[in-house]
């Protein structure tokens, strides 16, 4: 994992899905955004969702592939949040008490990793069952 002590940026992909949502759409979704910023999945430190897709088996399946820790962080810590979020999802909030799952998370988890404060490099990506965001921490 990157160590941002030593001047090296942080980021991390906060990933929402559909129900059934596959590992190939995600991973496929998660490597174009990546490319359009020069960046791989080896950038990445880690990858976050909401602790409401826990069960969700094409983001288990992508950690896995990746070799990527994958964090599902409780709504509550999401919904603080709200104020940040490029877009938000009246339909999200009401599943999961956080306006928008995949750049909250990813705010979320790099501040968690970092100690400092994250902002969004891209903002909500979507494909036809996922959404993907990637913050960064200098």
């Amino acid at each position: 994992m990157p160590d941002p002590v030593d001047g090296r940026a942080l980021h991390v992909a906060g990933l929402g899905c559909r129900q059934g949502c596959s590992r190939d759409e995600l991973l496929d979704l998660l490597q174009r955004t990546l490319a359009l910023q020069g960046l791989t999945t080896a950038n990445l430190s880690g990858l976050a969702s909401s602790e409401h897709k826990a069960a969700e088996s094409g983001l288990l399946q992508l950690a896995d592939y990746l070799h990527l820790p994958i964090t599902f962080l409780p709504n509550a810590d999401l919904a603080r949040y709200h104020g940040r979020l490029s877009e938000t999802s009246k339909l999200a909030l009401r599943i999961t008490g956080s306006a928008g799952v995949a750049e909250a998370s990813a705010l979320a988890l790099a501040e968690r990793l970092s100690g400092g404060e994250a902002r969004l490099l891209v903002t909500k990506q979507k494909s036809a069952n996922a959404t993907l965001a990637v913050a960064i921490t200098p």
